[in-house]
């Protein structure tokens, strides 16, 4: 199985948007988007990767708006909750430019660019438009512990 089976799930207020800075700021490709056929604004499932090969990395999202029948649990957007419960981590090559090139597209850095404490690694972390919390750094948990 190419990449990791932990694939982080989010909802979006304004997904078809979350796409498009999600793929400029972030540098994910788009794998699969499903749109309402009647409101394309809707996004019913999208899937986005990273990486040089397919696969390797990907998140999954869709509009809030899609779930509103749902009876099991209530999606909601980090924004409206006013908070986050996780962030995403995705490991980078070059924590330094990745962060200048979301910086540049519109993503609001909130941890610059800093060596780890206590571990290998550079990060920073960044907010999207609708404020859930993505890390990247050059840290690779899967390589072998020194």
């Amino acid at each position: 199985m190419p990449g990791s089976p932990a694939i982080p799930c989010l909802r979006y207020a304004d997904a078809p948007a979350a796409i498009d800075f999600l793929c400029d700021a972030f540098g994910f490709t788009r794998h699969a988007v499903y749109p309402d056929d009647a409101d394309p604004t809707i996004i019913h499932h999208a899937q986005l990767i990273l990486g040089p090969e397919e696969g390797q990395g990907m998140v999954m999202l869709g509009s809030v708006k899609d779930m509103e029948d749902e009876s099991l649990y209530t999606w909601s957007t980090a924004r409206d909750l006013g908070g986050i419960t996780a962030c995403v981590y995705v490991v980078v090559a070059d924590p330094d430019a990745h962060c200048l090139h979301a910086r540049n597209e519109g993503a609001v850095v909130v941890d610059e660019p800093h060596d780890n404490p206590g571990y290998p690694g550079r990060g920073y972390t960044a907010l999207d438009p609708e404020g859930n919390v993505w890390s990247f750094g050059s840290y690779d948990p899967w390589a072998d512990p020194a």
